[in-house]
C-alpha cells in the first residue's frame, strides 16, 4: 500500500523559513517525479515545485522562484521542501505528490491530473 505522509508544517512569520518533508512508503518512488502543491482558501491547488525521480531537474513555480527549493533523498524515500523568506500569501495546506509514470514528459509536471499520489497535506500559516 503506496502512500506519502507530510509533515513540517506549522505556524511561522513573514520572512521566517520552514522545511516540509514528505515520506514516501509502501514502494520504491526514486524513480518518480516528485511534486509539491497548495491551496490557499479559496483557491484552487496550485504546483508549487517539481523534482525528476534522480533530483537532477528541479522546477518552481514563479511565485517561489528563489524563495523555495525542493529537494529529494532516495535513500530515505523522502521529499523536501525548504521555504525561506515566508509571505503571508505562502498559506495554504501544502499537498506532496508522486507521479508514477516513468514516460512522464517533464513539460507537464506542473499539471496535478498527472499525479497518482497524493499525501494528506500540512497547514503552513505565516502570519504575524
Amino acid at each position: 500500500q503506496a502512500q506519502l505522509v507530510e509533515s513540517g508544517g506549522g505556524e511561522v512569520q513573514p520572512g521566517g523559513s520552514l522545511r516540509l518533508d514528505c515520506a514516501a512508503s509502501g514502494r520504491s518512488f526514486s524513480g518518480y517525479v516528485m511534486g509539491w502543491f497548495r491551496q490557499a482558501l479559496g483557491k484552487e491547488r496550485e504546483f508549487v515545485a517539481a523534482i525528476s525521480g534522480r533530483g537532477i531537474i528541479r522546477e518552481h513555480a514563479d511565485s517561489v522562484k528563489g524563495r523555495f527549493t525542493i529537494s529529494r533523498d532516495n535513500t530515505k524515500n523522502t521529499v523536501y521542501l525548504q521555504m525561506n523568506s515566508l509571505k503571508p500569501e505562502d498559506t495554504a495546506v501544502y499537498y506532496c505528490a508522486a507521479n508514477t509514470n516513468t514516460q512522464l514528459a517533464w513539460g507537464r509536471v506542473r499539471l496535478e491530473s498527472e499525479y497518482d499520489y497524493w499525501g494528506q497535506g500540512t497547514q503552513v500559516t505565516v502570519s504575524s
